[in-house]
């Protein structure tokens, strides 16, 4: 059998060479006679891991000492709650809500306090990205929240927003290691590894240190508190062990292609080939604002639904799976993340010329 060309938002495709490598230490990892999904996460084996896991991602992104590294559970859904739990420490915070992800994120942080929608680009479901070189940032607001890239709608703030002195808060989920970014312009960035850099069931959170507070609410669960994992290192219970195995062979490999600067070229050329043709197609047309457009996820229709079905059922049906768009946007979607090679991309530009040609 294979392999197709996963174009799905996440879980997504991983690169082929860690595939291959985490195949062949499934049933021993490095002489100990077991696979790592066996092994104690309080060995020095899984210590290792981990410890060389942090060390390659504060590398690529050039982490500055003065931030924690943390692998936990719970998805980037759950850093929707824990961001309020752990820091509103004035009960207020400001959201700019481009997205579906960003809208929930807002709505869990009204749950711990007073939650500012500052701005939002709904008006237009989502197609564009606000101007926020100006917003009435609250004087009073322990963090300014974004979500970088919108995985639904394909729109990427390429200017971070002017938070006025706040600390800005960042959903990378869908954006995550996709190009060199300054950790330092930032109190906290989070990421879903199921997208990027991993298997789905761990995320990344990277937060300056003055930022995790000594004392929480007497609500706040222990397990949400991000002092009980930074003080342990990711590892007060069980972490996802394996997917932070699988993680760390994904930095490696992104090192090996030139690390961040090399992805950032990789994701120009996939994303100018794709849109590129929606630019001068008959038959298919981007959704979003091309000065927001994301290098990451590419929404297109054809202006009729069922045309539309019929492109992503005979799309699957060349290898090209997955290209359903989300329901609030309709016709397709190309995630076209760090693993997706060019050929796939080519592969999926082919055969819309294809489509075209025989439905235009």
């Amino acid at each position: 059998m294979s392999r197709v060309y996963n174009f799905s938002a996440g879980p997504a495709m991983l690169p082929e060479e860690v595939l291959r490598q985490s195949c062949a230490e499934m049933l021993d990892y490095q002489g100990c006679g077991m696979s790592v999904m066996e092994m104690s996460h309080r060995s020095s084996s899984f210590q290792n891991i981990l410890d060389q896991a942090q060390q390659d991602l504060k590398d690529l992104l050039a982490v500055p000492d003065n931030y924690k590294i943390m692998f936990l559970q719970g998805g980037a859904s759950q850093q929707f709650a824990m961001v309020p739990m752990n820091l509103m420490k004035n009960g207020v915070a400001d959201y700019i809500v481009t997205g579906q992800w960003a809208k929930k994120a807002y709505a869990e942080g009204a749950k711990y306090g007073k939650a500012n929608k500052l701005a939002t680009s709904e008006d237009r479901t989502f197609a564009y990205i606000p101007d926020c070189t100006d917003l009435p940032v609250s004087p009073d607001a322990d963090y300014v929240y974004i979500c970088e890239n919108n995985t639904i709608y394909g729109t990427k703030f390429k200017t971070l927003p002017n938070t006025k002195g706040k600390p800005l808060v960042a959903d990378q989920s869908s954006c995550f290691l996709s190009e060199p970014v300054d950790v330092s312009r930032y109190g906290l960035i989070f990421a879903g590894a199921q997208k990027n850099i991993g298997p789905a069931g761990v995320v990344v959170v990277i937060i300056r240190e003055d930022l995790i507070p000594e004392e929480v609410p007497a609500f706040v669960p222990t397990m949400l508190q991000y002092k009980i994992h930074a003080d342990n290192n990711s590892l007060y219970n069980t972490p996802p062990c394996y997917g932070i195995y699988i993680c760390g062979k994904v930095f490696q490999w992104i090192k090996a292609q030139g690390g961040l600067e090399g992805m950032q070229q990789r994701n120009l050329e996939k994303a100018k080939l794709l849109y590129d043709f929606l630019d001068e197609s008959r038959l298919f047309r981007g959704t979003v604002d091309k000065k927001d457009r994301s290098l990451m996820n590419v929404p297109f229709v054809t202006g009729d639904k069922d045309l539309d079905a019929k492109f992503v059922k005979e799309a699957a049906a060349k290898g090209l799976v997955n290209l359903k768009g989300h329901r609030t946007v309709g016709g397709m979607r190309a995630s076209i993340y760090n693993a997706m090679p060019m050929a796939g991309v080519q592969a999926l530009v082919d055969f819309m010329k294809q489509f075209e040609a025989e439905n235009g």
